[in-house]
Protein backbone atom coordinates (compact mmCIF):
# COMPACT_ATOMS: atom_id res chain seq x y z
CA UNK A 1 0.00 0.00 0.00
CA UNK A 2 1.17 3.55 -0.59
CA UNK A 3 -0.71 5.27 1.74
CA UNK A 4 0.07 4.72 5.24
CA UNK A 5 -1.31 1.89 7.54
CA UNK A 6 -1.74 4.56 10.02
CA UNK A 7 -4.59 6.20 7.95
CA UNK A 8 -6.90 2.92 8.09
CA UNK A 9 -6.06 1.84 11.73
CA UNK A 10 -4.85 2.41 15.20
CA UNK A 11 -1.55 0.66 15.94
CA UNK A 12 -1.72 -0.32 19.21
CA UNK A 13 0.06 -2.76 21.25
CA UNK A 14 -0.83 -4.91 24.65
CA UNK A 15 1.12 -3.79 27.48
CA UNK A 16 1.29 -6.65 29.91
CA UNK A 17 2.24 -8.50 26.76
CA UNK A 18 4.79 -6.72 24.58
CA UNK A 19 6.54 -6.66 28.12
CA UNK A 20 5.79 -9.18 30.99
CA UNK A 21 4.97 -7.70 34.28
CA UNK A 22 7.31 -10.52 36.10
CA UNK A 23 10.28 -9.68 33.55
CA UNK A 24 10.18 -5.44 33.48
CA UNK A 25 9.26 -2.69 34.97
CA UNK A 26 5.83 -1.49 34.86
CA UNK A 27 6.43 2.33 34.55
CA UNK A 28 9.20 2.22 32.59
CA UNK A 29 7.79 -0.86 29.38
CA UNK A 30 4.60 1.76 29.55
CA UNK A 31 6.71 4.86 29.12
CA UNK A 32 8.49 3.69 26.35
CA UNK A 33 5.43 2.27 24.88
CA UNK A 34 3.52 6.22 25.09
CA UNK A 35 6.93 7.91 24.01
CA UNK A 36 6.69 5.54 20.70
CA UNK A 37 5.09 7.35 18.33
CA UNK A 38 4.13 4.30 15.92
CA UNK A 39 1.75 3.84 18.67
CA UNK A 40 -1.71 4.69 18.70
CA UNK A 41 -3.26 2.84 20.97
CA UNK A 42 -2.41 1.22 24.05
CA UNK A 43 -4.19 -2.16 25.68
CA UNK A 44 -3.96 -2.06 29.69
CA UNK A 45 -4.90 -4.02 32.35
CA UNK A 46 -6.44 -3.91 36.16
CA UNK A 47 -3.99 -1.93 38.37
CA UNK A 48 -4.23 -3.13 42.03
CA UNK A 49 -1.82 -0.11 43.60
CA UNK A 50 -3.78 3.38 43.68
CA UNK A 51 -0.96 5.42 43.36
CA UNK A 52 0.48 3.61 40.10
CA UNK A 53 -3.24 3.72 38.51
CA UNK A 54 -3.13 7.79 39.25
CA UNK A 55 0.68 7.90 37.61
CA UNK A 56 -1.20 5.43 34.60
CA UNK A 57 -3.53 8.05 34.27
CA UNK A 58 -1.49 10.95 34.01
CA UNK A 59 0.93 9.51 31.48
CA UNK A 60 -2.00 8.18 29.37
CA UNK A 61 -3.53 11.47 29.37
CA UNK A 62 -0.63 12.88 28.40
CA UNK A 63 0.26 10.50 25.45
CA UNK A 64 -2.83 11.12 22.79
CA UNK A 65 -3.19 7.45 22.58
CA UNK A 66 -6.60 5.24 22.30
CA UNK A 67 -6.53 3.32 25.47
CA UNK A 68 -8.46 -0.15 25.68
CA UNK A 69 -9.07 -2.25 28.87
CA UNK A 70 -8.44 -5.62 28.76
CA UNK A 71 -10.00 -7.88 31.55
CA UNK A 72 -8.89 -10.94 30.41
CA UNK A 73 -5.81 -11.13 32.91
CA UNK A 74 -7.81 -10.31 35.87
CA UNK A 75 -10.69 -13.81 35.01
CA UNK A 76 -7.48 -16.57 33.93
CA UNK A 77 -5.55 -15.36 36.94
CA UNK A 78 -8.35 -15.85 39.04
CA UNK A 79 -10.16 -18.81 37.81
CA UNK A 80 -13.04 -16.94 37.73
CA UNK A 81 -16.13 -17.93 35.36
CA UNK A 82 -18.67 -15.51 33.61
CA UNK A 83 -20.36 -18.75 32.50
CA UNK A 84 -20.29 -20.60 35.49
CA UNK A 85 -23.00 -22.67 36.38
CA UNK A 86 -22.80 -22.07 39.64
CA UNK A 87 -24.65 -18.92 40.43
CA UNK A 88 -23.14 -16.92 43.27
CA UNK A 89 -19.36 -17.99 40.72
CA UNK A 90 -21.44 -16.44 37.88
CA UNK A 91 -22.18 -13.58 39.73
CA UNK A 92 -18.86 -12.88 41.04
CA UNK A 93 -17.02 -12.56 37.58
CA UNK A 94 -20.18 -10.10 36.72
CA UNK A 95 -19.15 -8.01 39.49
CA UNK A 96 -15.01 -7.89 38.64
CA UNK A 97 -16.41 -7.04 35.37
CA UNK A 98 -18.44 -4.52 36.22
CA UNK A 99 -15.20 -3.04 38.64
CA UNK A 100 -13.16 -3.29 35.36
CA UNK A 101 -15.65 -0.82 33.55
CA UNK A 102 -15.28 2.07 36.54
CA UNK A 103 -11.44 1.45 36.43
CA UNK A 104 -11.54 1.25 32.84
CA UNK A 105 -13.32 4.53 32.76
CA UNK A 106 -11.02 5.77 35.16
CA UNK A 107 -8.05 5.23 32.97
CA UNK A 108 -9.59 7.01 29.93
CA UNK A 109 -10.45 4.14 27.98
CA UNK A 110 -14.05 3.71 26.49
CA UNK A 111 -14.34 0.19 26.99
CA UNK A 112 -13.48 -3.53 27.99
CA UNK A 113 -12.26 -6.60 26.66
CA UNK A 114 -13.25 -10.20 28.16
CA UNK A 115 -13.67 -13.81 27.37
CA UNK A 116 -15.34 -16.48 28.41
CA UNK A 117 -15.11 -19.00 30.51
CA UNK A 118 -14.73 -23.06 30.12
CA UNK A 119 -17.70 -24.99 30.18
CA UNK A 120 -18.23 -28.98 29.06
CA UNK A 121 -20.10 -30.10 26.48
CA UNK A 122 -22.98 -32.04 28.47
CA UNK A 123 -23.64 -28.33 29.93
CA UNK A 124 -22.95 -25.97 26.83
CA UNK A 125 -26.39 -24.82 26.68
CA UNK A 126 -26.56 -23.71 30.24
CA UNK A 127 -23.16 -22.23 30.15
CA UNK A 128 -24.21 -20.33 27.02
CA UNK A 129 -26.99 -18.98 29.00
CA UNK A 130 -25.03 -18.30 31.89
CA UNK A 131 -22.58 -16.14 29.95
CA UNK A 132 -24.97 -14.38 28.03
CA UNK A 133 -26.84 -13.32 31.27
CA UNK A 134 -23.55 -11.96 32.28
CA UNK A 135 -22.43 -10.56 29.50
CA UNK A 136 -26.00 -8.66 28.67
CA UNK A 137 -25.93 -7.36 32.72
CA UNK A 138 -22.46 -5.79 31.88
CA UNK A 139 -23.48 -4.19 28.77
CA UNK A 140 -26.26 -2.63 30.42
CA UNK A 141 -23.61 -1.12 33.20
CA UNK A 142 -21.19 -0.09 30.68
CA UNK A 143 -23.92 1.65 28.70
CA UNK A 144 -24.41 4.35 31.81
CA UNK A 145 -21.17 5.25 31.05
CA UNK A 146 -21.01 5.78 27.44
CA UNK A 147 -18.93 2.60 27.23
CA UNK A 148 -18.34 -0.67 25.04
CA UNK A 149 -17.88 -4.31 26.09
CA UNK A 150 -16.07 -6.76 23.40
CA UNK A 151 -15.92 -10.40 23.91
CA UNK A 152 -12.43 -11.55 22.63
CA UNK A 153 -12.84 -14.91 20.47
CA UNK A 154 -10.71 -17.58 21.60
CA UNK A 155 -10.01 -21.44 21.08
CA UNK A 156 -12.87 -23.76 22.47
CA UNK A 157 -10.20 -26.84 23.00
CA UNK A 158 -7.11 -26.47 22.23
CA UNK A 159 -5.32 -24.50 25.40
CA UNK A 160 -8.10 -22.00 26.67
CA UNK A 161 -10.87 -23.90 25.66
CA UNK A 162 -13.43 -21.41 26.41
CA UNK A 163 -17.40 -21.31 25.39
CA UNK A 164 -16.80 -19.16 23.02
CA UNK A 165 -15.44 -20.10 20.52
CA UNK A 166 -15.56 -20.79 16.83
CA UNK A 167 -16.58 -17.86 14.98
CA UNK A 168 -20.32 -19.03 13.89
CA UNK A 169 -20.70 -19.71 17.59
CA UNK A 170 -19.64 -16.26 18.58
CA UNK A 171 -21.82 -14.52 15.79
CA UNK A 172 -25.03 -16.78 17.65
CA UNK A 173 -23.96 -15.21 20.59
CA UNK A 174 -23.05 -11.68 19.13
CA UNK A 175 -26.65 -11.58 18.14
CA UNK A 176 -28.49 -12.46 20.98
CA UNK A 177 -26.64 -9.93 22.89
CA UNK A 178 -27.32 -7.16 20.33
CA UNK A 179 -31.10 -7.71 20.77
CA UNK A 180 -30.62 -6.44 23.91
CA UNK A 181 -27.16 -4.47 24.07
CA UNK A 182 -26.03 -2.50 21.43
CA UNK A 183 -23.16 -1.54 22.89
CA UNK A 184 -21.64 -5.13 22.51
CA UNK A 185 -18.98 -6.55 19.82
CA UNK A 186 -16.31 -8.94 19.47
CA UNK A 187 -12.55 -9.02 18.87
CA UNK A 188 -10.56 -10.87 16.54
CA UNK A 189 -7.12 -11.83 16.86
CA UNK A 190 -5.11 -13.26 13.93
CA UNK A 191 -3.26 -15.61 16.52
CA UNK A 192 -6.51 -17.39 17.42
CA UNK A 193 -7.63 -18.54 13.79
CA UNK A 194 -5.20 -21.21 13.78
CA UNK A 195 -6.32 -22.27 17.39
CA UNK A 196 -10.05 -22.43 15.99
CA UNK A 197 -9.15 -24.31 12.66
CA UNK A 198 -10.41 -21.01 11.10
CA UNK A 199 -8.75 -18.96 8.30
CA UNK A 200 -9.04 -15.18 8.37
CA UNK A 201 -11.23 -14.66 5.64
CA UNK A 202 -13.77 -17.32 7.43
CA UNK A 203 -13.54 -15.28 10.41
CA UNK A 204 -13.60 -11.56 9.07
CA UNK A 205 -16.98 -12.60 6.67
CA UNK A 206 -18.49 -14.54 9.62
CA UNK A 207 -18.29 -12.09 11.86
CA UNK A 208 -17.93 -8.77 10.22
CA UNK A 209 -20.81 -7.34 11.56
CA UNK A 210 -20.14 -7.48 15.01
CA UNK A 211 -16.46 -6.69 15.19
CA UNK A 212 -15.15 -3.93 16.99
CA UNK A 213 -11.65 -4.46 17.74
CA UNK A 214 -8.26 -6.64 16.03
CA UNK A 215 -5.56 -8.04 17.27
CA UNK A 216 -2.46 -9.92 15.30
CA UNK A 217 -0.01 -12.30 16.35
CA UNK A 218 1.27 -15.75 16.41
CA UNK A 219 0.68 -19.74 17.25
CA UNK A 220 2.33 -22.63 17.29
CA UNK A 221 -0.88 -25.75 16.86
CA UNK A 222 1.92 -28.45 16.24
CA UNK A 223 1.38 -30.61 19.24
CA UNK A 224 4.73 -31.53 21.03
CA UNK A 225 6.43 -28.34 19.34
CA UNK A 226 7.76 -25.53 21.42
CA UNK A 227 5.23 -22.75 21.83
CA UNK A 228 2.53 -25.06 21.70
CA UNK A 229 -1.34 -23.45 22.52
CA UNK A 230 -2.46 -19.78 23.00
CA UNK A 231 1.32 -18.64 24.05
CA UNK A 232 1.68 -15.41 21.22
CA UNK A 233 5.04 -16.47 20.20
CA UNK A 234 7.02 -13.63 17.71
CA UNK A 235 6.48 -13.75 13.60
CA UNK A 236 8.62 -16.47 12.26
CA UNK A 237 9.25 -18.74 15.64
CA UNK A 238 9.68 -22.35 15.07
CA UNK A 239 6.66 -24.12 13.86
CA UNK A 240 4.61 -21.45 14.39
CA UNK A 241 1.52 -20.83 12.36
CA UNK A 242 1.63 -17.14 10.92
CA UNK A 243 4.11 -14.80 9.41
CA UNK A 244 4.23 -11.89 6.88
CA UNK A 245 2.22 -14.25 4.67
CA UNK A 246 -0.40 -14.84 7.28
CA UNK A 247 -0.64 -11.26 8.19
CA UNK A 248 -0.83 -10.22 4.66
CA UNK A 249 -3.36 -12.41 4.18
CA UNK A 250 -5.54 -10.85 6.47
CA UNK A 251 -4.51 -7.18 5.75
CA UNK A 252 -6.03 -8.32 2.03
CA UNK A 253 -9.48 -9.78 3.73
CA UNK A 254 -9.69 -6.55 6.07
CA UNK A 255 -9.36 -4.77 3.01
CA UNK A 256 -11.95 -6.46 0.76
CA UNK A 257 -14.62 -6.56 3.40
CA UNK A 258 -14.39 -3.00 4.06
CA UNK A 259 -12.27 -2.73 7.32
CA UNK A 260 -9.96 0.06 5.95
CA UNK A 261 -11.61 3.01 7.39
CA UNK A 262 -10.02 6.49 7.71
CA UNK A 263 -12.85 8.27 9.76
CA UNK A 264 -13.71 5.84 12.45
CA UNK A 265 -10.22 3.36 12.09
CA UNK A 266 -10.02 0.23 14.25
CA UNK A 267 -7.54 -0.38 16.57
CA UNK A 268 -5.47 -3.05 15.49
CA UNK A 269 -2.75 -4.34 18.53
CA UNK A 270 -0.03 -6.67 18.19
CA UNK A 271 -0.54 -9.38 20.77
CA UNK A 272 3.20 -10.73 21.10
CA UNK A 273 5.27 -12.08 23.77
CA UNK A 274 8.11 -12.50 24.06
CA UNK A 275 9.59 -15.64 25.71
CA UNK A 276 11.73 -16.15 28.50
CA UNK A 277 14.85 -16.05 26.93
CA UNK A 278 13.92 -13.46 24.53
CA UNK A 279 14.33 -9.50 24.50
CA UNK A 280 10.91 -7.23 24.59
CA UNK A 281 12.21 -4.45 23.02
CA UNK A 282 13.55 -6.67 20.01
CA UNK A 283 9.99 -8.68 19.83
CA UNK A 284 8.35 -5.67 19.52
CA UNK A 285 10.68 -4.73 16.75
CA UNK A 286 10.48 -7.49 14.94
CA UNK A 287 6.57 -7.36 15.21
CA UNK A 288 6.93 -4.23 13.06
CA UNK A 289 9.01 -4.98 10.57
CA UNK A 290 6.62 -7.66 9.56
CA UNK A 291 3.61 -5.55 9.81
CA UNK A 292 5.37 -3.00 7.60
CA UNK A 293 6.59 -5.56 5.06
CA UNK A 294 3.29 -7.40 4.70
CA UNK A 295 1.57 -3.77 4.68
CA UNK A 296 4.16 -2.93 1.36
CA UNK A 297 3.15 -5.88 -0.35
CA UNK A 298 -0.68 -5.34 -0.12
CA UNK A 299 -1.84 -4.35 -3.56
CA UNK A 300 -3.25 -0.65 -3.74
CA UNK A 301 -6.49 -1.93 -6.12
Amino acid sequence: MKESIHKFFKMGTIHWMSYPPARYDYMESLHKLLADDFFEAIEITKIDDDKLRKKTKDLLAQSHMTVCYGAQPTLLSSGLNPNDLDEDKRAYAEKVLIEAVDEAKYLGSKGIAFLAGKWTEETKDQNYSQLLKTTVHVCQYAATKDMTVNLEVFDYDLDKAVLIGPAPYAAKFAQDVRRECDNFGLLVDLSHFPTTYESSKFVIQTLKPYINHLHIGNAVVKEGYPGYGDKHPRFGYPNSANDTEELLGFFKVLKAEGFFRQDHPYVLSMEVMPTSDEDADIIVANTKRVIHRAWALLEDE
